[in-house]
């Protein structure tokens, strides 16, 4: 990456911190996101299979909306580590943590685009609406997968525009609303980037005319098809 490449990222990056310590602290927002969401948001963590004592990853985890659902899948002796770029943002998850006594909650500041967790491999990861408020679309799905154990799958709820039918009419309204509201990456297809990482990819859920939807990834198991 030259040089004029790199300032752009750390222009971008720092641009992304900004909006969403801003939106860190509109807790009035955040309930309601929670309750419009939170049945697609379920079934996202339904569709990660997760197992008692299971290690999964959040990512762009926000004030910690997630960490509840996510826990009920794994129970007490699992672990949920969420990530997020806003300092803001892992500050209200770090409150939410300590509030309910989640001792096998963690929040972390990082950026999912040069995600770093040492040697750390999760059983299943989730983003809801997060991977397309990044500013490098591929290189966060690329992550994400490096750090999935073999078989583990990536769930992802996420907004787009109206793919198909008269509804893309209202393309240029939605646009708007998500680069306002979402911090909206337009630049880079979610999907797309799931279907050249991960071996396995679809659509298991559409609602609100398309614009909603949660995608399954799943990593190879490693294993040779003629076994």
């Amino acid at each position: 990456m030259d040089g004029r490449a790199t300032s752009d990222r750390r222009s971008k990056l720092e641009q992304d911190r900004r909006k969403w310590d801003f939106w860190s602290a509109r807790e009035r927002f955040w309930r309601v996101y929670e309750r419009d969401t939170r049945e697609l948001r379920g079934d996202a963590v339904a569709r990660l299979d997760l197992e008692p004592g299971d290690t999964v990853l959040d990512v762009g985890c926000g004030p910690g909306t997630n960490f509840e659902l996510l826990r009920e899948a794994i129970g007490a002796d699992g672990r949920v580590i969420g990530v997020d770029l806003s300092p803001g943002m892992v500050e209200r998850a770090t409150e939410r943590i300590e509030t309910h006594g989640w001792e096998n909650v963690e929040a972390v500041r990082a950026d999912a685009t040069a995600l770093s967790l040492g040697d750390e491999r999760f059983d299943g990861a989730l983003a809801t609406t997060a991977v397309s408020s990044t500013p490098d679309v591929p290189a966060t799905v690329e992550n994400v997968h490096d750090v999935l154990e073999p078989g583990a799958r990536f769930a992802v709820y996420e907004i787009r525009l109206v793919p198909s039918g008269p509804g893309r009419l209202l393309n240029p309204l939605i646009r708007r609303f998500y680069r306002a509201f979402g911090n909206w990456n337009d630049e880079h297809n979610v999907l797309a980037a799931l279907e050249r990482s991960f071996d396995d990819t679809a659509v298991v859920e559409r609602v609100a005319l398309g614009t909603n939807y949660v995608a399954v990834a799943t990593r190879s198991d490693g294993r040779s098809t003629t076994e």
